[in-house]
């Protein structure tokens, strides 16, 4: 299985701490999972009476499963330590900042997935990222067209 990235978290947000946990899933949904069948757009987790919890993650129904009453957009437990969670709670009340997955992957037969602290990015800073992605790519173009 490739690990599933959650690129317009890269995009919106900057990780400024990251860290791998688990989660609690049925059987259906790590079969599907692990076929590659996981959307993150849009997911982020929130901290509830001291547990965290990944929302609007939507894992559809396995295709073999014979569920009938299946939501795929449920909310999900995250397995982390305590300490963790104690931690990253005080960081987010003192900046303005969220979690958010970043990553979803298969760890020795186990789920797991990457979540980071992350920082909201303005608009401005987005435009500029990209304006720097865009003269790599052409400095890049640029060198290969001398060494041909």
């Amino acid at each position: 299985m490739q690990s599933i990235i959650n690129r317009k978290a890269f995009h919106n947000y900057e990780v400024l701490e990251t860290l791998e946990v688990g989660l609690v899933l049925h059987g259906n949904e790590v079969k599907s999972i692990k076929g590659g069948q996981i959307s993150l757009n849009e997911s982020y987790i929130k901290i509830i009476n001291g547990q965290m919890y990944l929302w609007n993650a939507n894992i559809p129904r396995y295709v073999n499963a014979a569920l009938i009453n299946y939501d795929p957009i449920r909310n999900r437990k995250v397995l982390i330590h305590k300490s963790q969670i104690i931690k990253w709670s005080s960081k987010m009340k003192q900046g303005n900042l969220t979690i958010i997955p970043l990553k979803v992957y298969s760890n020795d037969g186990k789920i797991k997935m990457e979540i980071g602290l992350c920082r909201g990015k303005k608009v401005y800073e987005k435009k500029l990222q990209q304006k720097e992605r865009d003269l790599k790519i052409e400095l890049h173009r640029e060198k290969r067209k001398f060494m041909v």
